[in-house]
């Protein structure tokens, strides 16, 4: 597998139109999708177009570093033929040597597959579009996506207060939402205890949606730990946009997308969750299939192993890095929490016993790094100016890999 960390940038990226001439054209296409909201948000609504255009496909989800020539996981296929060399490859944050590679560092890979999709004469959902570009760390409407939202709206989409989980169930939304960390995070009993005295009402009106949203962002800011960047990295989980009720999650109308999520930011974890906890399930739920129930149980068992570990991990500081010590968590979610709500430091480091994770607030060659890194270890590696991934032999003693990207950090 590469170990490349190389990434293309925004402005090499091919055109919605040109990826949407790509596909139209094609006999067979082979999309990778990086395994995260965004990604597998892209990957689905090209796949829905190519089904709508009777071009069969596959998907698959994977990690930085690989590539479409990487042996394929049977959890993610969605078909069962052979690779062929007339085959075309579309890599979603992944892969910049496939026929086309949508990259997402600038504008969310979920924003450009929408126009693809449109281009194609395709019904793309603005919704699955938009859950997506909030995965990719946007406000919805932003990013070029300002059209997206307006057709989502279009469709009975509403802003509201309170906080976007994807069930009607907030304590259940609070305890398991990765959007924040929370003195209760990962705790349903003590989020329904953290609610109750709030003597909500039993069906919540705007009001009460409010006092929630005030709670949960006295939880997140409040915190011991939590550091000065929490109070306004939680605003991303409030003032949701409401998906109404009978709201199509899929655009074919089949009665598995007729119990959609409570909220578009709701929606964008579950999407996060799904592409990293179990990819065949959350490869069904982008093309709209009946996964709704996988996918809610693969969010919730991601985020308790999630705030576990930001509870339970070793810390340690360095000059501009902050370091977790873990011995098994969806890292890269740990990395991205860590860094918003906990890390002192501009960039923080998740270790466990065979994967780690970086995230930085501003470019500083994080995925490179870890390729690095990972190579130094006989591992695989790679990512984003702000983001990446590595996966090595458990059998290592994880301590070498912090040396090696401590070494290997410009």
């Amino acid at each position: 597998m590469s170990t490349s960390g190389r990434t293309a940038d925004d402005a090499d990226a091919p055109s919605a139109s040109d990826v949407a001439g790509l596909l139209a054209g094609a006999e067979f296409v082979r999309l990778l999708a990086r395994a995260d909201g965004d990604c597998l948000a892209a990957a689905g609504l090209l796949a829905r177009a190519c089904a709508q255009r009777g071009v069969p496909y596959q998907v698959r989800v994977g990690r930085f570093g690989e590539t479409l020539a990487d042996p394929e996981s049977d959890e993610s296929d969605e078909s069962d033929e052979s690779a062929d060399e007339s085959d075309t490859t579309v890599g979603v944050g992944l892969d910049p040597t496939a026929d086309a590679h949508l990259p997402s560092e600038t504008t969310p890979a979920s924003a450009t597959a929408y126009d693809a999709a449109r281009e194609m004469d395709a019904s793309p959902d603005p919704v699955l579009a938009l859950a997506g570009v909030v995965a990719a760390g946007h406000p919805p409407g932003a990013s070029a996506s300002a059209h997206v939202l307006e057709a989502a709206r279009a469709r009975g989409l509403e802003r509201r207060p309170g906080v976007g989980v994807p069930t009607d169930d907030i304590a259940d939304g609070l305890a398991h939402s990765t959007l924040a960390q929370a003195e209760y995070s990962g705790d349903p009993e003590a989020a329904q205890a953290a609610l109750a005295e709030l003597g909500l009402p039993a069906e919540l009106d705007a009001s009460a949606h409010q006092r929630v949203a005030s709670e949960f962002a006295l939880a997140v800011a409040g915190a011991a730990s939590a550091t000065d960047r929490a109070a306004e990295a939680v605003e991303r989980a409030l003032r949701p946009h409401a998906i109404p009720d009978g709201e199509p999650a899929g655009d074919e109308g089949d009665a598995a997308a007729d119990a959609p999520f409570a909220t578009v930011e709701g929606y964008a974890d579950v999407l996060e969750a799904v592409a990293r906890e179990r990819p065949g399930a959350g490869v069904a739920l982008a093309l709209g299939h009946d996964a709704r129930a996988d996918a809610l149980d693969a969010w919730r068992d991601h985020a308790e192993r999630a705030h576990a570990a930001l509870r339970e991990g070793t810390t340690g500081r360095y000059d501009g890095l902050f370091v977790l010590r873990t011995e098994d968590a969806p890292v890269e979610t740990v990395a991205r929490l860590l860094l918003d709500f906990r890390s002192p430091e501009p960039t923080a480091l998740v270790v466990a016993e065979s994967e780690a994770a970086a995230a930085a607030l501003e470019d500083r060659n994080v995925g490179s790094a870890m390729a690095e890194a990972a190579a130094e270890i006989g591992g695989i590696g790679g990512g984003t100016p702000r983001r990446g991934y590595a996966r090595f032999d458990p059998e290592t003693d994880a301590t070498e890999f912090l040396s090696a990207f401590r070494e290997a950090r410009p």
